[in-house]
């Protein structure tokens, strides 16, 4: 079990096998502070962000469908949001141009 050292803003940012004078505070080994140190992730964080990633995408197709449809006016989302929407789909759409090795161009 891993003792560490925390900076001013709680954030770890040093562990040793053994107690010191330094590193008295025992955390235990699977601590998510500790494997972000480690540069570590665990199989349930990576699943999670996948998982968001994928949900992301279907919320924006869920987004353009309804605004096609008129259940939604695009620009009564939020500002906030209506720019991360228009980033997102241009950054597909430079992805996809970039990609299209078929192209007569």
């Amino acid at each position: 079990m891993p003792y560490v050292i925390r900076d001013a803003a709680g954030q770890i940012v040093s562990a040793h096998l053994k107690n010191s004078d330094q590193a008295q505070e025992h955390v235990p080994a699977g601590d998510p502070a500790l494997a972000g140190l480690l540069g570590q992730s665990t199989q349930v964080d990576d699943s999670l962000r996948s998982s968001d990633l994928d949900l992301v995408r279907v919320i924006e197709d869920l987004i353009e469908m309804l605004a096609a449809k008129g259940v939604i006016l695009f620009t009564e989302l939020p500002p906030s949001a209506q720019a991360k929407i228009l980033l997102r789909k241009r950054l597909r759409q430079d992805q996809s141009s970039t990609l299209n090795l078929l192209s007569e161009d």
